[in-house]
């Protein structure tokens, strides 16, 4: 499981050094992608492969899965860590998620995210404000 929030920088090469704590479950293999708010998903290898699977389910005929799977698809890239534990972010990805050097890598349970550092602390800034008004229909058997 992913958890906390950790501050990597990226590197002029485009790469960062994934948090200690992640290197063990992505170690054989991870794949990048587009998430949504404009951050960057990180899956294990595994987590991917059943994602994919679960895309798989959808009907060819909904639009809206199709538009999903191409966006969500086509932005992924698979890499491997080298023995640093550094994974270069494709520049499409970059882009797509507005990164700078200051990074902000979270835990988001069965992913991790990327996110530039500011677009973190505003996301955060903001969700802080309704997150106690959150009840049990948005996560239900949680509260």
């Amino acid at each position: 499981m992913f958890l906390g929030t950790h501050s990597p920088r990226l590197d002029e090469k485009g790469r960062i050094i994934l948090p200690a704590k992640f290197r063990d479950e992505l170690a054989n293999g991870l794949v990048l992608t587009r998430g949504q708010e404009r951050c960057i998903y990180v899956f294990s290898q595994k987590e991917f492969e059943s994602i994919h699977e679960q895309m798989r389910q959808a009907p060819l005929s909904s639009r809206q899965a199709r538009d999903y799977m191409r966006v969500f698809l086509s932005g992924a890239s698979d890499e491997v860590p080298d023995k640093q534990g550094r994974v270069t972010i494709p520049p499409a990805l970059r882009a797509y998620a507005g990164l700078d050097r200051e990074l902000a890598v979270i835990g988001a349970g069965t992913r991790a995210e990327i996110w530039d550092a500011q677009a973190w602390n505003d996301y955060l800034t903001e969700q802080e404000n309704s997150f106690s008004d959150t009840d049990e229909d948005a996560i239900p058997g949680i509260f």
